[in-house]
């Protein structure tokens, strides 16, 4: 006698083969390979970005003695707060940088498939794409970097991510969670357009098929460095101002307001404070990140 599969066995087995088949979909695959790549690099180089959001927030002194280096500032901020000090705010970096390189890295493999499936994009069509993904990314996880930029300057006495979007959300609304949005996308945007941009015609010049493929990451790398450097250098303003509208929204309402202020306070230069850490930073990570990324979309059989 031949016995019937029960319903709920039936149903069972049915979620079972779509959380396999979700499981093994390519733009999954790439969120998780983008998280990943973003947590190691997000852990390791955290301390520079602290760096960077300190310097950025530096009040300059009547005279003009106290202007304060990254070195200086570096050995402050462990006299003061403990090695571990340098890594404050790595928590709030983590609930954004692990989704958050996840969403961009399956966002652009999802429109490269999309509209360049089988030809690698030409200088423009890679700023397009940086820019895209890096918007849609941002955006999404623009409430947590609001939180990120106030754990790091020091300034806040948050106890958790969910406390100091709850606190944010009470006091300040919904705009107070998208303070610098604008100079947040003017910064994020162009240096993810720049640097696929770079990063790409860069690899097109490297004789990858002449290299041992060992030595094949640290190629990615080294052309990771060169499109990072030129990127960070292009979007350093925009990061300084993005800075000071998230730390005082109720002095900054729009973007003008904080550009004047920055220039009359502390000049042209000011725009470019802290930007030898970001710098740092940023090309660091994002050469780290594609590398990781590239390598275990590889390992997994995608192209990335």
């Amino acid at each position: 006698m031949i016995q019937k599969t029960s319903p709920p066995l039936l149903q069972a087995q049915d979620i079972g083969d779509k959380m396999e088949t979700l499981m093994t979909h390519p733009v999954l695959k790439a969120f998780v390979c983008g998280s990943i790549s973003g947590t190691c690099s997000t852990l390791l180089f955290q301390p520079l970005d602290l760096l960077k959001t300190r310097l950025q927030t530096l009040k300059p002194s009547v005279n003009g003695s106290g202007h304060v280096g990254m070195v200086a500032l570096f050995i402050r901020v462990v006299r003061t707060e403990s090695l571990l000090g340098l890594w404050k705010g790595v928590s709030p970096s983590f609930a954004r940088c692990i989704p958050g390189v996840g969403i961009y890295f399956s966002t652009l493999y999802t429109m490269k498939q999309c509209f360049f499936s089988g030809r690698s994009p030409t200088a423009l069509e890679s700023v397009f794409l940086g820019v895209s993904a890096r918007t849609v990314a941002g955006v999404c996880m623009l409430p947590v970097t609001v939180v990120k930029t106030r754990y790091e300057s020091g300034k806040y006495g948050y106890e958790s991510v969910y406390g100091a979007l709850r606190n944010i959300y009470r006091t300040e609304g919904t705009r107070g969670l998208f303070c610098g949005l604008t100079a947040t996308l003017l910064r994020d945007a162009p240096f993810s357009g720049i640097y696929l941009m770079f990063y790409t015609q860069t690899k097109k010049v490297m004789p990858q098929d002449q290299v041992d493929p060992a030595l094949t990451p640290l190629v990615n790398f080294s052309c990771g460095i060169f499109a990072g450097i030129l990127a960070s250098l292009a979007t350093q303003p925009a990061d300084v101002i993005k800075t000071h509208m998230q730390l005082t929204p109720e002095k900054y309402r729009w973007m003008g307001q904080a550009i004047a202020s920055i220039f009359r306070d502390c000049g042209l230069i000011g725009f470019f404070r802290g930007g030898v850490p970001r710098a740092l930073r940023r090309t660091l990570m994002a050469a780290m990140a594609w590398t990781l990324y590239e390598q275990m979309m590889a390992k997994m059989g995608l192209k990335s």
